[in-house]
């Protein structure tokens, strides 16, 4: 116990830690606002025009296709659709017939619109023959789950660096001979090592999840079994690195290359691979996938696979932790 009060007086001072625990939580409180923008008007083609330069019917058919905006004179419209940012397509007409004015940097899509615009206009009646159904395209808050998800893997990294930052700092100052000949066995050194950080880990996700995170009541237990792994995966990883590691420079390097292991590749994964391939299945070898995997599935209201995920999860932190014991064994002996 006293050791772990010690250590905790040593949080005040490493501004480190306290950024890795707080910067989770700012970030799902960030995450959070994106509830109340709506982003499907970045998809929406949008159309400029000088004002009364368009028949009404020229006008109807251009906001059916997306919106328009109108400008006082053909100077204010070009240095509008000119701009990066509005990804504007520029109109003029001329008699029945429109023409586009492009940027020449606008993306490839509102290219193809602007190239096929006049064609378009002038089989405006075909067109309108033909019934069309509209598919409604989802929630546009599908970017939201990706990043809460990414967050919450971030906060659970927490006690990794807690741990590896915490060993590296004694090993500098000195304490780490002191440790060696404390009446304390490997054992104990390790829990009290990998308890602060571990539990720091927890707190940060848990607050993370409760402000980014609405699921249903029966969904609290599995995201909480998963928190639990998991950080003390992270909280196990820290302790493998302060033990590798001989200063402060090669420890914040291993910090780092770990950190992108743990969070890239999930992320990779769930973009790139299909989840009933066997590819998906390769990389649970990466135990943040699991994690990850189940994090977005949570988030999402799904909760299918949750116990192939706390499964893996479990696996995992078996096999590092008898890992971790029969290295320090090795190391006594």
């Amino acid at each position: 116990m006293t050791g772990i009060t010690f250590q905790l007086k040593n949080v005040r001072r490493d501004k480190m830690c306290i950024l890795t625990f707080l910067l989770p939580i700012l970030a799902g409180l960030a995450v959070n606002l994106l509830s109340g923008i709506n982003l499907s008007s970045v998809s929406e083609t949008g159309f400029a025009a000088v004002k009364d330069s368009l028949t009404s019917d020229a006008v109807h058919w251009l906001r059916s296709m997306g919106r328009l905006e109108m400008y006082e004179n053909r100077q204010s419209m070009e240095t509008a659709v000119n701009q990066p940012a509005s990804q504007l397509i520029g109109v003029i007409q001329n008699g029945d017939s429109l023409t586009a004015v492009l940027s020449g940097d606008e993306l490839e899509v509102n290219t193809v619109i602007g190239n096929t615009l006049p064609k378009m206009y002038e089989e405006r009646a075909a067109l309108s023959s033909y019934e069309i159904d509209i598919v409604p395209g989802g929630s546009s808050d599908s970017l939201k789950p990706l990043l809460t998800a990414i967050t919450m893997a971030t906060a659970l990294f927490m006690g990794c660096t807690f741990n590896a930052m915490n060993m590296i700092n004694e090993k500098e100052e000195g304490i780490g001979f002191v440790n060696e000949v404390m009446p304390m066995t490997k054992m104990g050194y390790m829990l009290q090592k990998l308890s602060l950080g571990y539990i720091g880990a927890v707190l940060s996700a848990a607050l993370t999840a409760f402000i980014c995170i609405r699921i249903s009541p029966d969904m609290t237990i599995p995201l909480l079994l998963v928190i639990l792994l998991s950080a003390f995966l992270a909280a196990l990883a820290g302790l493998f690195i302060g033990h590798f590691s001989d200063g402060l420079i090669s420890g914040i390097v291993c910090i780092k290359m770990v950190m992108i292991l743990f969070l890239a590749p999930p992320v990779l994964f769930y973009l790139v691979i299909p989840e009933d391939s066997f590819l998906h299945t390769i990389t649970y070898l990466l135990p943040s996938s699991a994690a990850f995997y189940g994090i977005l599935d949570l988030i999402n209201g799904y909760c299918g696979h949750m116990q192939e995920y706390i499964l893996v999860l479990l696996l995992h932190g078996i096999i590092w932790l008898a890992a971790y014991l029969l290295m320090c064994r090795r190391r006594k002996s």
